[in-house]
């Protein structure tokens, strides 16, 4: 998880961020603002959450797939990321 520790602050400072619109759309819904506003809040956080995911996606194929990983940890790896990707498209 090296790439998680290099962009630790980048990534966190996302989270934090996504953490403010998630509460943002909570404040939306508790005072009955429009439908169309609601639906803009949740569709930035749902941006800033696909963002987050490419972000750290990006840095796991770089650092678990690459040339210098064993072919059977590499099949491995690439047989987790598969199931993961699954679940995430859902």
């Amino acid at each position: 998880m090296a790439h998680t520790i290099a962009n630790k602050e980048k990534l966190l400072l996302r989270v934090k961020k996504i953490k403010g619109q998630m509460g943002a759309i909570e404040k939306a819904l508790e005072a009955e603002k429009e439908c169309f506003k609601v639906l803009q809040q949740i569709s930035a956080a749902r941006g800033a959450i696909h963002s987050l995911m490419s972000e750290v996606l990006d840095g796991h194929i770089k650092e678990h797939l690459g040339n210098h990983i064993d072919p059977h940890e590499r099949e491995r790896e690439i047989e987790n990321l598969a199931a993961l990707l699954k679940t995430y498209l859902k």
